[in-house]
């Protein structure tokens, strides 16, 4: 593979569109990129807050009899949430692609920051019955319509304001900001831990984190209102405009490429699931590790990944992003079972099989944004990551959190760490049969190759 130009004089004499169609500046760059990360965190957050404190809140807003019925229950509305994606997708999507990235951000973030105050404010079983698990499931419901607004609507802001040599690079700050919310999240749930003894916990302590996210919600919205549109949505809608067509005929149009953002998010939703953002609830409910330790070694193991985030964004913008896919997919596969086997050890063992696990997981990470962006055109990018994204959630994530407690519980744990191996193969297979694109331009459609081998000139 030839090294990809280093900087943007490489890359030819000629301006590029968004160049042309707005002003540029560090300035500006830097607004829009913490408008756009710190909505996508706080998404991050919340779902991560769920998982973290499920087993407190779990018999609270459950019939409390049998506390691992209610637990189980907490994580059938966790996977109900991603039931409602691929209507967010469309909904989102569209409107990202017909009025802008940043209307589709603003809409996603508000619905979000409502799903939070709900959870927050959600009355207990004791006082309403089984009505409070429909207050949960109705905010849940609302979160994950928003979400998939949210994703496709980042991944294509972020992936359309990059420099193409800097692409894999830019697209990390997507992963960054994910990891730095799982983070918070977890400290938030040690230092509560630590503060407040059980009984505060599952009373009240719970609440905090959700409560807190909601007033961040607001401060995001006031971000994201001082954004500008991204320089390729510009760029499309200053050209001529080509014919009209539906949502649904620009994704046929496109199937191949929606067929890969499925496939490439089923080889790594359950990874993000089982460890990034379940991994210390895991440890705490299965391997027997106190919450604190447990939740502390899960911090450690994220900080360390999250370091290597932008360094491996920008080792794809060298290496390409096939080179990342295979790196995952084959280190998944040889690790998975040792990695298992190691995290129920103790909290320090614990903690060293996370951070293998996500510093593998930081190689495909890193340059989602990128690689997802760089399949489709300008005039269907976000719809066409939303909806094939929401799909392969809602079957690939949805159902991870329930998975690792059911096996584990039912002594087979060995079929979900296989299913783990296999779907990061998924990827690296994928990838092989996917042309190269780190450096191409978003301004031009895409051709996906029927040369499987094509790697960039």
């Amino acid at each position: 593979m030839t090294a990809l130009p280093a900087d943007r004089s490489e890359l030819g004499n000629e301006p590029l569109p968004s160049e042309l169609s707005q002003p540029t500046g560090t300035h500006r760059q830097w607004r829009n990129l913490i408008g756009v990360t710190l909505g996508n965190g706080l998404e991050v957050f919340d779902w991560t807050c769920y998982a973290v404190f499920a087993p407190f809140f779990a018999r609270q807003l459950f019939e409390p009899g049998d506390a691992t019925s209610a637990l189980l229950s907490t994580l059938v509305v966790f996977g109900v949430g991603f039931a409602i994606r691929p209507f967010g997708g469309v909904l989102f999507g569209w409107m990202a692609d017909r009025f802008g990235r940043k209307s589709s951000l603003l809409a996603a973030v508000g619905c979000a920051s409502v799903g939070m105050l709900l959870i927050g404010l959600t009355p207990t079983y004791a006082s309403v019955g089984a009505f409070a698990g429909v207050v949960l499931l109705f905010a849940r419901l609302l979160q994950g319509l928003a979400h998939t607004g949210e994703v496709a609507a980042a991944y294509t802001y972020v992936a359309e304001e990059a420099p193409p040599a800097r692409r894999g690079l830019w697209s990390s700050t997507i992963y960054v900001s994910g990891f730095l919310a799982i983070m918070a999240a977890t400290v938030m749930g040690a230092l509560l831990t630590t503060a407040l003894d059980t009984e505060q916990m599952n009373q009240w302590g719970w609440r905090i984190p959700f409560l807190l996210g909601a007033g961040l919600g607001l401060i995001t919205i006031v971000l994201r209102r001082g954004m500008g549109e991204s320089h390729a949505f510009v760029a499309a809608k200053t050209s001529p405009a080509p014919p009209k067509t539906s949502v649904s005929a620009n994704l046929w149009a496109h199937r191949a490429a929606g067929a890969r953002v499925f496939g490439l998010m089923a080889s790594v939703t359950a990874m993000f699931y089982a460890w990034a953002v379940s991994g210390p609830a895991w440890a705490i409910s299965i391997a027997g590790i106190h919450p604190t330790s447990a939740l502390w070694a899960g911090v450690v193991a994220l900080a360390i990944s999250t370091l290597a985030l932008p360094l491996l964004g920008a080792l794809s913008d060298r290496i390409g992003r096939r080179r990342s896919f295979y790196i995952y997919g084959i280190g998944v596969a040889l690790t998975a079972f040792p990695l298992d086997r190691l995290a129920h050890q103790g909290p320090w063992q614990f903690g060293i099989a996370m951070t293998i696990a996500l510093v593998l997981f930081a190689f495909v990470a890193s340059i989602l944004p990128a690689v997802l962006a760089e399949l489709f055109p300008t005039g269907v990018r976000a719809a066409g990551i939303a909806i094939p994204y929401a799909l392969s959630a809602v079957v690939f994530g949805g159902t991870t959190p329930y998975l690792l407690q059911w096996t584990a519980r039912a002594d087979l744990s060995y079929l979900f760490t296989a299913y783990l191996a296999l779907s990061a193969l998924l990827g690296a297979v994928l990838m092989r049969f996917t042309p190269e694109t780190s450096g191409t331009s978003l301004y031009t459609e895409p051709a996906l190759s029927t040369n499987p081998t094509q790697e960039t000139e």
